[in-house]
């Protein structure tokens, strides 16, 4: 990736242009971790990049990029620019090209973001960002107030990133947020939750959930069940002890799935029939979630003699022959009653003692 990374700049200089590397691929590599995505700055122009590139695209909301496709990999080529106007606390309402790298990187977010890279592998620094990647901390550039109120999407990226990273924020920065907090309200629930499932699924996510509790952004974010959540790997269990499915924007099958783990938050997940009705997922998540061993949980699962009405040793012709009706809707509740006998042991699943039961029980 970066080889090919590499090469697209060497086009974009051959054609008479600067271009780099540049923000998290490079901070990644810096910290050896291993990074998918590549963002490149350059001095051209879209319309410059697309007389380069002419297989390249420019994407819906134009901010002055182009998107180029080599070699199955993604690139945003972004030209150098200022933003003068941001509307609505987030989106840069007025832009202006300029042909200077560093005025560029001065409208970034945070300095372990603005180190760049190029065609020969070299670092160039102008913020500092390498400093404060060895002191493990996350700066604003310039102005943490000005930053913020640009654009209060930063103030969820500084959780994420210090949560991710295992980063601290920097004193200025932290006082930001606690200042503008409120901006939080003038976002997207769906932009909010993209970055609440990158701090979720972090393996530092006790930390991150600790730090937005801290800074008093559960109550912008309208979480007030933050503090209740017993740490867990799945995302959705999380959301499930959040409870804001009128609120934060989900597919229907994670609805589903979070309106199952929150049922089945509620039951005893030891119990037979629970195991049964919500599977071994829900019922280890449910778990999990009061502190209950999913070792224990996935034993008693296992010997559940039967994990679907499929597995009941009988059929419905069986059954409304053996009481001498036409099959109807009364084998439902038949049914029901079975899987709670055989569940519960109280019948075995072997077809004669089911016709038994069945004979004793339901014959009129």
């Amino acid at each position: 990736m970066l080889k090919v990374a590499k090469k697209i700049l060497e086009e974009i200089e051959e054609a008479g242009y600067e271009a780099y590397i540049v923000g998290g691929f490079v901070r990644d590599y810096l910290l050896g971790i291993p990074s998918n995505d590549i963002d490149i700055c350059t001095s051209a122009t879209p319309k410059e990049l697309k007389q380069i590139f002419p297989d390249s695209e420019v994407p819906k909301d134009d901010y002055g990029s182009v998107i180029l496709m080599k070699k199955n990999i993604h690139f945003e080529i972004t030209t150098f620019r200022r933003e003068l106007v941001y509307k609505n606390h987030r989106q840069p309402e007025k832009i202006e090209y300029v042909r200077e790298l560093y005025q560029d990187l001065l409208r970034r977010d945070f300095t372990i973001n603005a180190i760049c890279m190029d065609k020969e592998g070299n670092i160039i620094d102008y913020l500092n960002g390498k400093g404060d990647l060895e002191k493990r901390r996350i700066v604003a550039i310039g102005d943490s107030d000005l930053k913020l109120s640009q654009d209060a999407l930063r103030i969820l990226r500084a959780v994420r990133f210090a949560t991710t990273l295992d980063f601290t924020l920097d004193g200025a920065l932290f006082s930001s947020i606690i200042q503008h907090k409120t901006l939080l309200r003038s976002l997207s629930y769906e932009r909010k939750r993209e970055e609440l499932d990158k701090i979720f699924t972090s393996s530092n996510a006790k930390a991150g959930i600790a730090l937005l509790i801290e800074m008093g952004l559960d109550v912008e974010l309208e979480l007030p069940h933050l503090a209740n959540i017993h740490y867990t790997d799945s995302l959705m269990a999380i959301w499930a002890v959040l409870d804001v499915l009128d609120l934060y924007p989900f597919t229907a099958n994670e609805k589903d799935l979070i309106s199952s783990i929150q049922e089945a938050s509620l039951c005893r997940n030891l119990d037979p029939f629970n195991l049964y009705k919500y599977g071994l997922y829900v019922s280890s998540v449910a778990g999990e979630m009061k502190g209950e061993s999913a070792l224990e949980i996935a034993k008693a699962y296992n010997a559940l003699p039967i994990y679907s009405r499929r597995d009941i040793d009988i059929s419905g012709d069986d059954i409304s022959k053996a009481l001498g009706r036409e099959p109807g809707e009364y084998l439902k509740g038949i049914y029901e009653d079975l899987e709670r006998a055989i569940l519960y042991h109280h019948l075995e699943n072997k077809k004669e003692d089911i016709l038994k039961y069945c004979v004793f029980t339901y014959q009129e």
